[in-house]
């Protein structure tokens, strides 16, 4: 009875309902992810930046890592061999959100790590004659002055991050991608399937890149660098 529907019948009785299902999943992937990421990004940026030799290794191993091997392969790993090595067994979600977030981190720690450093040293200087310390001259000098800086960059991880979540896909989680193959595949229609997943992922993408841009605009006008 499907294969009989037109276009929009078909659209709004079959495959919208069920992609917004995936939609869901596949924001719950990118926030979690994003947040994860965020937060870990900014520990390995300050790693990387520190004067410990050991610490600056660690993080600079941990981007190379994760940085030089595919995403996919990374899921995989977490998904199927992690839990052999360490004995708890993992879901499909956590599984998912483990890797994008690492994932997520390690180019975040480079986009942050850049944004300091772009910080004239100056800064840093003029902090240390009135003599604030290291920590000090860092979280309240250096770093509330690289948000405007690295929102551009942020923001396109972002965006990437939220396409890549179609990669968890090979672990059975069902999130846009995972839903619009499993549609496409059931009633053999794909072309009405992957245009409305398209344009799914296209929302979600003009979505983050407006926030940013109302944030970077906020910060303009709050007097931010």
């Amino acid at each position: 009875m499907e294969e009989t529907l037109g276009f929009w019948a078909f659209s709004h009785t079959i495959v919208i309902p069920r992609l917004m299902e995936g939609i869901w999943i596949t924001l719950k992937l990118a926030i979690l992810s994003g947040v994860i990421g965020f937060i870990l990004g900014m520990i390995i940026a300050l790693m990387r930046l520190s004067r410990f030799k050991m610490m600056n290794w660690l993080a600079l191993g941990y981007v190379t890592l994760f940085r030089g091997t595919p995403l996919l392969l990374q899921i995989l790993f977490i998904y199927f061999a992690l839990p052999t090595l360490i004995n708890v067994n993992l879901d499909s979600f956590p599984a998912g959100i483990l890797a994008l977030s690492l994932n997520c981190a390690a180019y975040l720690a480079e986009i942050f790590r850049a944004g300091i450093l772009s910080i004239p040293k100056g800064q840093t200087e003029a902090a240390k004659a009135l003599g604030l310390s290291h920590n000090q001259t860092m979280f309240k000098i250096i770093i509330p002055q690289t948000y405007r800086r690295i929102i551009p960059p942020v923001v396109n991880e972002f965006s990437a991050l939220t396409k890549e979540t179609s990669l968890v896909s090979v672990i059975s989680l069902g999130e846009l991608l995972y839903v619009t193959q499993r549609i496409g595949a059931k009633y053999l229609r794909p072309w009405e399937v992957y245009f409305w997943s398209g344009l799914g992922y296209l929302m979600i993408v003009l979505l983050l890149s407006y926030v940013a841009s109302r944030l970077e605009r906020n910060l303009l006008l709050k007097g931010g660098v």
